[in-house]
């Protein structure tokens, strides 16, 4: 991300800020680092904080494509208050871990439908904030997660969209307030309307598939066999729905 002028009503004494992530790409439970330059205008301003999350678009709050109003997935510890000199340049860096629940933007190699997540740069002056700044990233599915989105593929499901949704789902046994949930068609042999919602609630060593209102089935990352996680699903699909 180039330099970009906040708080534009501040004229030339406007600071300028420009965050670049060590890299546009991670998986849930990884840890992103960002490094963030704020270069001080024509006049000393103070700083009240300067703050870095991690941010998706959740279905309830962003009415268009753009970041209106962003859920945080991680928050970071703010910097701050101080005072930044004119043309005075400041370096900071920003560990900021994603939680296993993370929303995914990619899986397969492709991006999710649905799925965005960036890092936001919000810097206040003076207690005026701007939260203009957003650096998009890629999360990647956890292999187990692929294994079983692949499964429910190779099932006949066809995948069509994702939303990250605020509380805690029915169920969901959940770490965080949110949760991303996969909408997938019905195969022709089941004849039923509508969609299967299907959830991950991933942790470290584990993690926990919610398909629709079926009740959740536990799969561990430890000798992870696809052949035995296929023969779990398809039977508790048939026997469930």
């Amino acid at each position: 991300m180039a330099f970009r002028k906040f708080l534009s009503a501040l004229g030339v004494n406007a600071p300028e800020v420009e965050t670049v992530l060590d890299g546009m790409s991670a998986r849930p439970g990884d840890r992103v680092v960002a490094r963030t330059t704020l270069r001080g205008g024509g006049a000393d301003v103070e700083i009240t904080h300067l703050k870095l999350d991690v941010v998706s678009r959740f279905e309830d709050r962003e009415p268009t494509s753009g970041w209106t109003r962003p859920g945080v997935v991680a928050a970071g510890h703010p910097v701050g208050p101080f005072t930044l000199r004119a043309g005075e340049t400041r370096l900071f860096e920003t560990d900021l871990h994603l939680p296993w629940e993370t929303p995914l933007t990619h899986a397969f190699g492709m991006p999710v439908n649905g799925g965005r997540v960036a890092v936001r740069t919000e810097l206040a002056v003076d207690n005026a904030v701007d939260r203009g700044d957003f650096d998009e990233f890629r999360v990647h599915a956890l292999p187990a997660q692929e294994t079983l989105l692949r499964i429910l593929r190779d099932l006949g499901f066809r995948y069509d969209e994702a939303e990250v949704k605020r509380g805690v789902a029915q169920g969901g046994n959940q770490a965080v307030d949110f949760w991303q949930e996969f909408e997938f068609s019905w195969p022709a042999a089941y004849e039923r309307p509508g969609q299967l919602e299907v959830q991950f609630v991933a942790r470290e060593h584990d993690l926990d598939l919610h398909l629709g209102t079926s009740g959740r089935l536990t799969f561990s990352y430890a000798g992870m066999d696809a052949e035995s996680w296929r023969t779990t699903v398809k039977d508790h699909v048939h026997a469930s729905f």
